[in-house]
C-alpha cells in the first residue's frame, strides 16, 4: 500500500525529506505546504507546492505530515494545531521542553483519532533508543551523550530568530578529554560544561548591536547558558564559503558492569557520522511516517515517540523478510 507523504515547511529539513521519499518504493509525495507564496518556491522533484492556510483542503489525500519547522517557535505551535486532522510527525529537539510538548500534543491526537510522531530524528530519536536499550541491558552503569563536531540545526535556527542577526551556524563540540576518559570505563561525573563546547560563526545586520547579541546567544536556556560559548561575527560571503555544509554526528557510550560482584566493565558505544545533518534527520523522519501510518490504520491514536515505535512498523519489508535477513 502506497503511504502518501506531505511536508509542511520547505528549508533544508524539508527538502532532506523530498529526497528521503523519493528512495522509498512504498511512499509517495503529495506535495509541499508553505507559509510562502506557492508559485515562488520550486521543489528538487516538482512537487506540487500549496499555501498552508489550504491544508484542510487537502485531508483526504495526506496519509501523513512531515513538519519540518523549527523547535523554538514552529513545532510547539504547529504540531498540536495539525494533529487534530492528520498524522503527523516531527523532529522537536528541545530536550527539556519535550514533556510539555508530547502533553499538548497528546490531547490534540487523541481529539482527531491520528498519531502524532514528536522529537523524532537522530538525538532525540536514533540515540535516544540507544540509551534506552543500553541502560536495559546494563542497569548498573552509567550513560553519556556526546555531539558533534557538526552544526546543529535547531541553535543555528534560535540563533537565526535572534533581531539582528542575518544568518548563522552553530557548532557544537565534544570535549576530547571528556570522550576519552568514558571510554576509559572510569565512569566519571562530567558536567554539561565539561562535556560540550559550543561555537557560533554569527553574520549581524549593518549597525546591529554585536555584543547584545552575543549575551542573547551565550545567556539563552536550554541552548546555550550551561555551554563554553564562543561566538564569532563574520561576513555573509564568509558564511557562506566557509560554513554552507551541514555536518555532524556523535556518540552514545553506555559503560556498565556486570557480574555476581560487578566484577566486569562493559561498555556499549553507537555512533554516527554524517556529511548532511538534515538529509539523515529527514530519513528518520519518513521511517517514523510510515510506522505513523501503519499504527493510524491499526486503530492506534495519541501522541508517540521513538520509545513507543516497535521496529518492524520501520520498515517496507514484511516480518518474514526481516526475519530471514536480520535476526
Amino acid at each position: 500500500m502506497q503511504t502518501k507523504i506531505a511536508i509542511v515547511g520547505y528549508g533544508n529539513l524539508g527538502k532532506g525529506v523530498e529526497c528521503a521519499v523519493k528512495q522509498n518504493d512504498d511512499l509517495s509525495l503529495y506535495g509541499v505546504f508553505t507559509r510562502r507564496n506557492p508559485s515562488s518556491l520550486k521543489t528538487l522533484t516538482g512537487a506540487a507546492v500549496y499555501h498552508i492556510d489550504d491544508i484542510l483542503n487537502h485531508k483526504e489525500n495526506i496519509d501523513v505530515l512531515v513538519i519540518c519547522g523549527g523547535s523554538a517557535t514552529d513545532l510547539p505551535t504547529q504540531t498540536p494545531t495539525l494533529a487534530r486532522n492528520f498524522n503527523v510527525v516531527d523532529s522537536f529537539d528541545t530536550h527539556a521542553k519535550i514533556p510539555e510538548h508530547f502533553a499538548n500534543v497528546d490531547a490534540a491526537a487523541k481529539e482527531g483519532g491520528k498519531i502524532a510522531m514528536i522529537s523524532v530524528g537522530w538525538d532525540p530519536g536514533m540515540f535516544s533508543l540507544n540509551r534506552m536499550y543500553a541502560e536495559a541491558i546494563l542497569p548498573n552503569g552509567k550513560d553519556y551523550t556526546f555531539w558533534g563536531k557538526g552544526v546543529s540545526q535547531g541553535h543555528s535556527d534560535a540563533i537565526r530568530r535572534i533581531d539582528g542577526v542575518v544568518d548563522a551556524r552553530q557548532y557544537t563540540i565534544p570535549v576530547d578529554e571528556a570522550l576519552s576518559a568514558v571510554r576509559s570505563g572510569t565512569n566519571p561525573e562530567l558536567s554539561t560544561r565539561q562535556k560540550h563546547t559550543r561555537e557560533c560563526f554569527v553574520v549581524a545586520a549593518d549597525g546591529a548591536d554585536k555584543a547584545r547579541i552575543e549575551n542573547e546567544i551565550k545567556t539563552m536556556p536550554n541552548y546555550f547558558a550551561d555551554y563554553d560559548t564562543t561566538v564569532h561575527f563574520i561576513t555573509k560571503e564568509e558564511l557562506d564559503r566557509d560554513h554552507a555544509g551541514i555536518p555532524h554526528g556523535g556518540f552514545v557510550i553506555r559503560s556498565g558492569k556486570t557480574g555476581l560482584n560487578l566484577e566486569h566493565n562493559n561498555i556499549i558505544e553507537y555512533s554516527l557520522k554524517l556529511d548532511s545533518n538534515p538529509e539523515f534527520t529527514s530519513s528518520v523522519l519518513v521511517a517514523y511516517a510510515r510506522a505513523a501510518a501503519r499504527m493510524n490504520r491499526e486503530g492506534a491514536s495519541g501522541c508517540k515517540t521513538v520509545l513507543d515505535v516497535a521496529p518492524a512498523y520501520l520498515s517496507p519489508c514484511d516480518g518474514a523478510d526481516l526475519r530471514k535477513r536480520l535476526l
